[in-house]
Parts: C-alpha cells; structure tokens; sequence
C-alpha cells in the first residue's frame, strides 16, 4: 500500500515538474565587445518586466535564463560599456547573442560602471574584478603597469616588500595563493628579481582576486585564488599596439582567422636595462633580463563549439662572465573546448600543461657545477555549468594533475648525480550551486572531495623527531601514501534594503604543494615540494562576515568583511636551517598550527572626474609549532598589523589624466640577533624568539600622468610619465649585521634600500 503511494506521489511530482518545463522556454547566448569581438566575462543580464530575475555571463562570456512564455525585454550591462535593451518574444528556446559598444568607441554618451546593485546583491565573498583599464593608470615602479602591483592596492592583500610581486592573503604565506593563467598554474609569477609580475598586461582580458571563499571549482591552496585570462584577439581587424620604455618594450599583433569567428593575438615583452649596462667597462659581462611571450588563438568549430589554444613562455636570466650563471621561468599551454551542449548546458573541457624550471651555474678553471630545480603539471579539467532555472545555477565537474617535482639536483665536475624527483597525483571532484532563495536572500553552497597520491619513482624517508626512523623505496607508478579532504564551502547574502546587505561564509581550503622559502617575498631558489609520508596536506577552515553599502545613488561603495582563519599542518623550520646546504630538508621542517584574523575596509568612490578607493586592514598571522619559541605562539613572518593604501584617478581633461597612490604598511616579522660570541676565530650570532622584531614600517607616494593624443584615424598613441617614491623615502628591502668599526663589541645594523626616486616615461601606440 505505501509502495503505491510512493509511487503515484512521485509520478504526480515528476508530472508537474514536466508540465512546468514545458510552460518555460530559454534564452540564451553570448556577450562580446562590438569593437574587437571579444567575449565578455560578468555581464549582468536582467529581465525588465522581473527586475529580481537575472544572470551574469560566465567566464566565457555565456549566459542561459528561462522564463515562462510571453514577451520580455533584456537589459545588459556592463563596467564602463554602453547598457543595451534588447526585447525577446519567447515562444520556444531562442539564442540572443549581443555585441555591446565599450566607452572607447562612444562619443558624447554617459557610461553607467554597471548596476548599481551588484555588490549588493551577489553572495560571493572576498572576491575583487579588477578593471584592466583603471590598472593601467595606476602609478608603478618603472613605468610598467602591472596587475599583480594594482592587486596588492586591495585590503587583505600584502605585498611582501618593496618592489617584490610576491603577496600574502588574510594570513597565507606566498605559496598559499594559487595563481591561474588560462587555467594554467603559474608557480613563480615574478620576473627581474621581483620587481615585475609575469603577467604582461597588453595580453591580459581579466582578473579575478578571490580571498579564500573562493567556489568548489578552485581548489589546491590555502589563501587566495588570483584567475587571469587572456585575451582572445580581434576577430573583426588586424591591430598593432605596444608601449616603449626606459628599460622595458612590448608589441602585440592580433587579428582574424575567420572574420567575426576566429581570431589570434601574439604578446611579447622585453627589457633592455643589460644594454645599458654594457656601456660601462664594469658591467660588460653583466646580464640581467628578462622576456616573455603571451600567443592564443581560437578557432569556431560552428555555432555551439569553439577551441581555444594558448601559451605563455618566460625567462629571466641573471649571469656574471662565465663564472656564474642562473636562468629560471615558467612554460604554459592550454587546449580547451566550449560546448553549448544546449540551451542549459555548458561544458568546458581543459588539457593543461605547466612547467616551472630553475636553473645556476657556478664555473671555475678546474670545476664545474649546475643546481636545477623543476615542478612540472599535467592537468585534465571537465567543467559543466548548468543553468538549471532563474533560481539555481548548478557547476559539476573534476580535475586530474600529475606532478613531477625535482627540488634540487645538482650536476658537475666530481658530481654523481642523484635524481630527487617526485610525482604525485593530485585529484577532485565538485558540485556548486548559486541558489537565489528569496528576492532578499542569494546563496552559493558547494562541496569539493580532493585527494593526493604519493607516486613511486623515489625513495621517501620516514622521521619522526627530526630523526630518520625508516625509507620507502617505491616502484615507477605505484602509490605509496593517499591523503583525502573534504570541503565543503557556502556564502550567502540578505539585503536589508536596496542600499545595503550582510553576508557571511565559511570555506575549508587544503594545499598539497608546498613551497620551502627562507624569505619572506620569494625567489628563484626556493623549491617546491609535494605531500609525503611525513608532509601531510594543510587545511585552513575560513569564517567570515561582511556588510556592504552603496551611498548616493551608489557614488560610493563601502564594502567591510571580518574574518577568522584557522590553519593545521602548518610548515617551518628548525633554527638555523638553510635549505640550500641541508641534505634532505624534510629532516629540517617542523610542523604546527596557524591562525589569522583582521577586519578589511574598502571605500570606493565609482563615477565622475575623480575615482579610486581607500583600502585599509588591521590584521595578526601566528603560528604555533613544537620547537620553535618553546612551543608558544609567534608572529608568522609575513604578519603585518596595519596595511593602508590610497588610490586616486582624475581625469582633468579629455587628454590629461592624473593619479597617485599611496601606501602605509607594518614591517615584516623577522629575527634579530640578542647577542654574539667567538668560536674558532668566528663570529657567532646569537638570536632571540623566532619573528620576534620587526623591520621598519615602508610608507611612499607614487604619481603618475598621461596625455592622449589625438587620435587619427588609424593610430593612438598616448604618453605616460610617472615618479615612483615622489619624497625619497629609504624603505628598507633588508637589514644585515655587522661589527662596528671602532667599538668590535657592539653590533650595527645596516639597512638596505632599492630605489629613492624612480622616473618613468613611456609612450604606448595602438594602430
């Protein structure tokens, strides 16, 4: 009897949830910029006649909405594009697919950033867009606008030291960021020492920082997730554009394929500051530089599929004569396939490979010697998106890596060379869903199951103590160790009304991938490492809550978040460790717990002739680990309390635009020495608590100016001038100790600094 029961109530359910399919129809397509044919990423698509009902483009510029039958009008928007009405009679599945007019095209029209509520009324957390364009007027080092120097502008975002690309995340250490180019993990995104990023802007369409509640389809690090895409080309006419300056040049050619359907871009960038060099008799055998090299293409299979192929390559190299040489860069490439699958259904099918390659050289007359370290993926990814209804917006998917990952090997003269590679097997699956649940409430709930396997190849130690107890010797192939995490993340969002929201969230992140640094911003000889059977996975479990509000018909944005995070298998060293001389650094590393809290601000002033933001954090990052400080919490090195940073952009005429910034920042947590002692005709330092003092605060000024030519009827150009440091201010990049020359007993500190004053001039060119 229950049985039927069950079973007629099911078949009435399944009944009426056909019957209301059949009542709906979809609407769906893809958004692009009319001048260059690009696809579009965020564009808010809403229905007028049901101003709660919308959607936004994905990453591929697609969207899907399903309505009942009848007649509607759409309204798209977009930052700093022309919003366009488009009316739709549904009366079975349709395609729309749009071209929208960006504000470089228009004259004498008034350009809304975009609605005016979408800080509102989105659930995502600690997720910033940047706008590529407001970057680059943003006043860098050298003249050279750089995305990743605009990203460490944002609160909760720390650079890690002066001119360094390297930045720490509500707590995270630098490895806890996972940087993304075209999908493709980027390991090491500096170039010249730090004081570039990898990411050459000309070729760059879009940036996304996302402050630990990143979605269930990220995963692998603890901290952040910054997603960068490149551009596409123009699918509609050949452009030339590039920029020439003092110590650096770049040239980008793109164009069509197929009119209006392919299209291809080629970026390259490189600097120059080594032939300047080579005019002084001391540095004639001095190089110092680097290069790199964005290309992409894609081509339309028809209406419903396209391929994408992309790659990025770059070099730096540093050499002194033949006597000492180093080289390291990064190597990316992405094959991808969209399909519409229908008008519901989006898939996304990746193949990705990465490789990050370090490589020294050191030369004598009677020896040689060569260190290389390498991290090399292999990546599958499947993504589908499915646009189940106005209400839910359902993403599944996985994601394969095999690493291959050689910390250091060293070759030479006298030399046996021992191969210390390992692989590993880096897994998840996911599910996620963006749930409107009311005309207040929105929220986004997910789950990802990942998994690391420790592949053979390799011999592993086993310690315990710091004292090696066993080693296991593994076959090519078999797996010696499985490590398996749960995690589930969820943020939602209620409007207390039109003008303000709160949100919370929570996201547990684990990281399989593990960076051994003694710095605090990163460098070429830092060496990853993977899980093991002594490194077991971290995990950070984040809570956060936040309240933002718009003001004056959303002139102003104001937009707070607090934030608690609590970090397991935390990793450090023994005193005195340098995991460059130590024989096998698993046997130096020491393993805890971490923890990080603080409260972010941002005020954005959005439209008119002065725009920009204020960004402030008050923060605290500790660890807690047997060993170090006796087993008592200690400020964790990239701990800064306060971070402050001012952004302004005036546009003073329709050819003159001016901007600055300015940015106050807590120094680094480091150790000093207490004291020191002769032993053998040496001197001994001898050290207090681990990250017990501080470096001096950094604070500096930069501005900037650029003058738009006017413009012919084939060519741009534009000049840009800028002074970096504007009042000399001597930020410390580190601090040394030395005995003093006339008293041997006591100790001075010398402090380093990079740069006082640094002009730029550039000249960029569009044809």
């Amino acid at each position: 009897m229950y049985k039927k029961v069950i079973v007629i109530s099911l078949l009435l359910l399944f009944s009426k949830t056909l019957l209301l399919a059949q009542s709906k129809y979809t609407v769906s397509g893809t958004v692009k910029q009319a001048s260059s044919g690009e696809t579009l990423i965020g564009v808010t698509v809403m229905v007028v006649e049901k101003p709660t009902v919308g959607i936004i483009t994905n990453e591929y510029g697609f969207y899907s909405l399903s309505l009942p039958r009848g007649n509607y009008t759409l309204r798209f928007s977009y930052v700093g594009y022309k919003q366009e009405l488009v009316p739709v009679k549904l009366e079975s599945n349709i395609t729309v697919g749009i071209s929208m007019s960006d504000e470089t095209s228009l004259q004498e029209v008034v350009i809304r950033a975009k609605r005016n509520n979408d800080n509102l009324t989105k659930a995502t957390m600690g997720t910033e867009v940047l706008n590529m364009r407001e970057a680059a007027k943003i006043p860098v080092v050298f003249g050279e606008k750089d995305l990743v120097k605009t990203i460490q502008l944002m609160p909760g975002v720390k650079s890690n030291g002066e001119g360094s690309t390297g930045f720490s995340v509500r707590g995270g250490a630098t490895d806890q960021n996972l940087i993304l180019l075209d999908e493709a993990p980027v390991y090491n995104a500096s170039h010249l020492l730090g004081f570039f990023s990898s990411f050459n802007s000309d070729a760059i369409k879009d940036a996304t920082i996302i402050k630990g509640n990143s979605p269930a389809q990220y995963g692998g690090r603890l901290s952040s997730v910054l997603d960068v895409k490149m551009k596409e080309g123009n699918n509609r006419e050949y452009q030339v554009s590039g920029g020439l300056g003092l110590i650096s040049s770049r040239l980008t050619i793109e164009g069509p394929i197929q009119q209006e359907r392919s299209s291809f871009i080629i970026s390259g960038r490189r600097t120059y500051a080594d032939l300047f060099a080579r005019l002084s008799s001391d540095m004639k055998d001095v190089k110092l530089y680097f290069y790199d090299l964005n290309a992409k293409a894609n081509l339309a299979i028809n209406d419903k599929n396209k391929l994408y192929f992309s790659g990025y390559f770059g070099k730096d190299v540093f050499s002194v004569s033949k006597l000492f040489g180093s080289d390291w860069g990064n190597a990316t490439a992405t094959l991808r396939w969209n399909s519409i699958l229908s008008s519901k259904l989006f898939s996304n099918t990746s193949f990705i490979y990465s490789n990050y390659d370090f490589n020294v050289g050191f030369k004598t007359d009677a020896s040689e010697i060569n260190f290389n370290s390498n991290i090399k993926d292999l990546n599958l990814k499947q993504d589908f998106t499915w646009y189940l209804n106005t209400k839910n917006t359902i993403r599944l998917g996985f994601n394969l890596i095999h690493h291959t990952i050689t910390p250091t090997k060293a070759e030479g003269t006298d030399i046996v060379s021992i191969d210390k590679s390992r692989k590993g097997l880096e897994n998840a699956v996911y599910a996620s869903n963006s749930w409107k649940a009311s005309d207040r409430i929105n929220i986004d709930y997910g789950l990802r199951l990942s998994s690391y396997n420790v592949l053979g190849g390799g011999t592993y130690n086993i310690y315990k103590d710091n004292q090696l107890i066993d080693s296991v010797k593994l076959a090519d192939g078999k797996i010696g160790k499985t490590y398996y995490n749960l995690e589930p993340r969820i943020s939602g969002s209620y409007s207390l009304n039109a003008t303000a929201t709160i949100k919370a969230g929570y996201a547990r992140n684990t990281q399989n991938l593990h960076l051994m640094s003694n710095s605090t911003g990163g460098s070429p000889t830092d060496a990853w490492i993977g899980n093991s059977y002594n490194i077991k996975p971290e995990v950070a479990d984040q809570f956060s809550i936040g309240f933002s509000k718009n003001l004056y018909n959303a002139l102003f944005e104001v937009n707070t978040e607090v934030y608690y995070k609590t970090m397991k298998n935390q990793i450090d060293f023994k005193d005195g460790t340098d995991i460059n001389t130590a024989p096998d650094i698993e046997s130096e590393l020491l393993f805890g717990e971490g923890r990080a809290y603080g409260i972010e601000l941002l005020v954005k002033k959005k439209r008119g002739n002065l725009t920009g933001w204020v960004g402030y954090t008050l923060s605290k990052t500790e660890r807690q680990i047997k060993g170090i400080n006796d087993g008592q919490w200690y400020d964790a090195k990239h701990d800064r309390t306060h971070d402050l940073s001012i952004v302004g952009i005036y546009t003073l005429s329709p050819r003159w635009t001016l901007s600055g910034t300015f940015i106050y920042t807590t120094g680094n947590a480091v150790t000093f020495p207490t004291g020191k002692y002769v032993l053998n005709d040496m001197v001994v330092y001898q050290y207090g608590s681990r990250n017990a003092d501080r470096m001096p605060a950094t604070h500096r000024l930069d501005i900037s100016a650029t003058y738009e030519r006017p413009s012919g009827k084939r060519w741009q150009g534009s000049w840009s001038f800028g002074l970096y440091n504007v009042y000399g201010r001597r930020n410390p990049f580190a601090i040394t100790f030395e005995e003093n020359k006339n008293n041997p007993k006591k100790i001075d500190a010398v402090q380093t600094s990079l740069f006082q004053w640094v002009p730029s001039i550039t000249y960029n060119f569009k044809f």
